[in-house]
C-alpha cells in the first residue's frame, strides 16, 4: 500500500518552537478542534519517540488547536509528521474495512440478518 505523505508547509499549520531544542515544539492547526486534536495526540502515544504530547483550544471562539509535541531526541516536526501518516493509514483501514462490510451486506443482505 502507498504511504500517504502528510506535509506541514500549509498556512494551516505553523510551528512554534526552539531553534536550540528541536525536540520539543507546539503546533498550531487553523480550522481545527478536537476530532483531529484527539487522533493526533492519540497517534502521538503510540510512539516510543514521544515523551509527552498534549494540545490544547486556547479558547471555545478560537478555530484553533495547539498540539504540543516533546521527543526522546528526535526532532519535534519529524514525529508530528510521522503520526499524521500513521494516522492517515488508519483511517484508510478502517475505510476499506468499512467498504468491505458494507459491499459484503448488499451482496447477500440475508446472510447477514442471521448472524
Amino acid at each position: 500500500m502507498k504511504r500517504p505523505t502528510c506535509s506541514l508547509e500549509t498556512p494551516a499549520a505553523m510551528e512554534h518552537g526552539s531553534v536550540r531544542d528541536p525536540s520539543s515544539a507546539t503546533f498550531s492547526f487553523v480550522d481545527e478542534d478536537h476530532t483531529l486534536a484527539n487522533s493526533v495526540r492519540f497517534a502521538l502515544n503510540q510512539d516510543p519517540r514521544v515523551s509527552l504530547c498534549g494540545y490544547s483550544i486556547p479558547h471555545p471562539s478560537d478555530s484553533r488547536v495547539n498540539i504540543r509535541v516533546q521527543t526522546t531526541g528526535d526532532p519535534a516536526r519529524e514525529v508530528l509528521k510521522d503520526a499524521c501518516q500513521n494516522l492517515m493509514l488508519m483511517c484508510q483501514h478502517v475505510r476499506s474495512t468499512l467498504d468491505k462490510a458494507v459491499d459484503d451486506y448488499r451482496s447477500n443482505p440475508t446472510d447477514m440478518d442471521t448472524k
